[in-house]
């Protein structure tokens, strides 16, 4: 009820927080990818989850976080951040500086669980702070202070990572790839990927999960035929949250299945049909 109370008034909270008790996000396994990543929990491997946009690794590794009971500290990557952003730098507080760790190191020292969210879009400098980490020497340099931070035994380092939106210009070095236990994503199959939206989405129906799937799993395969990203499961569960809250099944397709994904006009009318073909008689 307190997490709740918060979430309605926007209240701030650490970056480090404890799992709340109770039931933790719900995930539909699709094959052994919660074997491999409690084994690689068990020895401290650091873990890499490769797949599409909207497949859910990032609902995955909340999932086992809360599963393992340990703390998720998440950095969204970009390519303003730099190796300061992760691991902190000095500020001025009045006359003086003080040192204030970045989320990275907080991670570090607090043991939690830390996922870089698409790594590659990081800068390079970015990238090198981690290898220290991957390896034997679990250990943070803090260059800027002269001091290297062994790591707490329960931390654990996770990126994530969609190798087929990549070009050969930004993309992870194989040295970087070869320190991680790797896990493949792939869109669930139909059956599973209707249960998703129906547990995602209150008063989502059967049949029109059903026929949302549908219409993913056809758009797909326009993915190498120009479309650069596919419908992913995020985009059914926001086109199923549209007709639950309202509207029209085709505005709803609109809106979410057609115009996020392309600004063509072939590839939208080709999008268009497929929708219609499905929701028109929703």
């Amino acid at each position: 009820m307190r997490g709740l109370i918060d979430r309605l008034r926007g209240v701030e909270r650490d970056i480090v927080q404890a799992p709340e008790a109770g039931n933790g996000p719900y995930y539909e396994p699709q094959g052994s990818e919660i074997a491999i990543f409690e084994a690689a929990w068990r020895r401290r491997l650091p873990v890499m989850l490769k797949g599409p946009t909207g497949c859910g690794k990032t609902r995955f590794l909340e999932h086992m976080t809360h599963r393992l009971g340990r703390p998720l500290v998440s950095v969204s990557c970009h390519e303003d951040l730099t190796s300061a952003d992760l691991v902190g730098r000095f500020l001025l507080d009045g006359e003086s500086t003080v040192w204030q760790d970045g989320p990275l190191t907080r991670a570090v020292k607090a043991g939690a669980v830390c996922y870089l969210d698409e790594i590659v879009e990081a800068r390079t400098d970015s990238t090198v702070i981690i290898h220290p980490l991957t390896d034997h020497r679990r250990r943070l340099p803090l260059e800027k202070r002269g001091l290297e931070i062994e790591a707490h035994e329960d931390f654990l380092l996770v990126i994530s990572y969609n190798p087929g939106y990549q070009t050969v210009l930004k993309d992870l070095k194989p040295s970087t790839k070869q320190r991680f236990v790797a896990i493949d994503f792939r869109y669930p199959s139909a059956e599973v990927e209707a249960r998703i939206l129906q547990n995602e989405v209150e008063g989502l129906d059967a049949e029109l999960a059903t026929r949302l799937v549908a219409i993913a799993h056809k758009a797909r395969a326009l993915k190498d035929h120009g479309l650069d990203e596919a419908s992913s499961t995020r985009s059914l569960v926001y086109a199923a949250s549209l007709i639950t809250a309202g509207l029209p099944p085709l505005e709803a397709g609109e809106a979410a299945l057609i115009n996020p994904l392309t600004d063509d006009v072939e590839l939208a009318m080709a999008l268009r049909e497929i929708v219609k073909a499905h929701l028109a008689a929703a």
